[in-house]
């Protein structure tokens, strides 16, 4: 599965330098920033029953447009973004009723916040008007992060929880700090950006990472065999043009 995911990169890579090549060319930097929200949950084997982590993205956006091949514009997107990811458990009974504290009669609630500096680079492809008007886009590359800090938020004594009345027994998770403090893996997105001359570009997009490395350890004697996380994330951005190609063909 990564070999494959590798291999497919490097072709993006490759067939966007090689359309530098032969397309109408392009030299054009814009810069900007981004902000958005997350929507996270993280693939546990044993599995751990999850209600998706909603937390905040926000972060600057570098892009480099190099040419237009027949209708698509070319570019690599890079970002440096502050992300909140995690889990969110959904305590519930057999019956999907909330599991009620035993000290207090209010549902047991835990989740795990863990804020993450990530750097995605992307290959994008764009078909569209590329200085007034509207302009669709998808774009896919590897995305690494670096864990910054980790808070749990819970309302109830570990020792003390209702562990007869959960539909999971799976709670190792709920006092093992992350032991891999790097993630990686592949995002790809689809979006929307509106450009005018003057005033820069305004971006919508819908965004899918799907994490290789796991934040538990994985070997025999581990408890989790797997434990990656998966996100979506809607972001908006506004970007500004640094440099533009005089062209008076470009739209």
């Amino acid at each position: 599965m990564r070999k494959l995911t590798i291999s497919l990169l490097l072709t993006i890579i490759a067939a966007a330098n090689t359309y530098a090549q032969v397309g109408e060319y392009r030299s054009e930097l814009a810069f900007g920033v981004n902000a958005g929200a997350t929507m996270t949950t993280v693939n546990f084997q044993p599995k751990v029953p999850q209600d998706q982590f909603i937390g905040k993205t926000a972060g600057l956006t570098l892009r480099y447009t190099g040419e237009k091949y027949f209708n698509s514009i070319c570019a690599i997107v890079a970002e440096l973004n502050m992300a909140e990811m995690g889990w969110k458990e959904s305590i519930l009974t057999p019956e999907d009723q909330p599991v009620m504290r035993v000290d207090a009669d209010e549902p047991e609630r835990y989740e795990r916040k863990l804020t993450y500096l990530q750097v995605p680079v992307f290959a994008r492809l764009g078909w569209g008007r590329e200085r007034q008007g509207f302009q669709f886009f998808f774009q896919v590359g590897p995305q690494v992060g670096f864990l910054q800090k980790e808070q749990t938020t819970k309302n109830f004594e570990i020792a003390n929880r209702n562990s007869y009345d959960r539909t999971s027994q799976i709670i190792a998770q709920d006092t093992m700090d992350v032991e891999n403090r790097m993630d990686y893996g592949i995002a790809a997105g689809l979006g929307l950006e509106f450009s005018h001359r003057k005033v820069g570009h305004f971006l919508l997009e819908g965004r899918y990472y799907y994490g290789l490395g796991n934040l538990y350890g994985n070997s025999k004697r581990d408890y989790f065999a797997i434990s990656n996380m998966q996100s979506i994330v809607i972001k908006l951005s506004y970007l500004f043009d640094i440099s533009r190609t005089k062209n008076s063909k470009i739209k």
